[in-house]
C-alpha cells in the first residue's frame, strides 16, 4: 500500500498534465478501487449478507414451522369434527334405542294394565252374577214363602 502511494506521488510529479492524463494513475486507481471493494466486501457486506441470510433462514424456518403447525391444527380439527359427528350419531342411536325401549315398556305396562282391568271387570261381573243368583234364590225362597202364606190365607178364609 505504501509502495502504491509512493508510485502515485512519483507519477503525479513526473507528469504535469491536465485533468485527464491517462498514465499509470488510471490502473493504480482501478487497483485501489478493487482493493477497497474487496475490503468493504470483507468488512461490511459479508457480515450484513450473513445477517440477512440468517434472517431469511429464520423467516423460512418460522414459515415452515407455522405451516406445519397449521396443517397439524387442520388435521386435528378434522379429526375432532369426525369424532364429534360420530359421537352425535352414537348419541342419536342411544336416544332412539332408549325411546324404543321406553315405548315397549309403556306398551307392556298398558297391556298389563288392560289385562288387569279386564280381569277385575270379569271378577266384578262374576261376583255380580253370583250376587244376582243369590238374590234370585233368596227372592225365590221369599216368593215361595209369601205364596205359601197367601195361599194359606186364601184357603183359611
Amino acid at each position: 500500500m505504501e509502495k502504491l502511494l509512493f508510485l502515485l506521488s512519483q507519477v503525479s510529479d513526473e507528469s504535469k498534465g491536465g485533468l485527464f492524463d491517462f498514465n499509470a494513475t488510471l490502473p493504480l486507481m482501478a487497483l485501489q478501487f478493487l482493493a477497497l471493494t474487496v475490503i468493504l466486501n470483507l468488512i461490511f457486506y459479508k457480515p450484513i449478507t450473513k445477517v440477512l441470510d440468517e434472517r431469511d433462514e429464520y423467516i423460512r424456518n418460522s414459515l415452515t414451522t407455522a405451516s406445519a403447525s397449521l396443517l397439524k391444527a387442520n388435521e386435528l380439527t378434522q379429526e375432532y369434527e369426525n369424532q364429534l359427528a360420530e359421537s352425535r350419531k352414537k348419541a342419536q342411536f342411544v336416544i332412539k334405542n332408549s325411546q324404543q325401549e321406553a315405548q315397549l315398556i309403556v306398551s307392556e305396562k298398558i297391556q298389563i294394565a288392560q289385562q288387569e282391568a279386564e280381569r277385575l271387570l270379569a271378577d266384578a261381573y262374576n261376583q255380580l252374577n253370583i250376587q244376582k243368583e243369590q238374590a234370585l234364590k233368596s227372592l225365590e225362597s221369599q216368593v215361595d214363602i209369601l205364596s205359601d202364606k197367601i195361599r194359606l190365607k186364601l184357603l183359611n178364609i
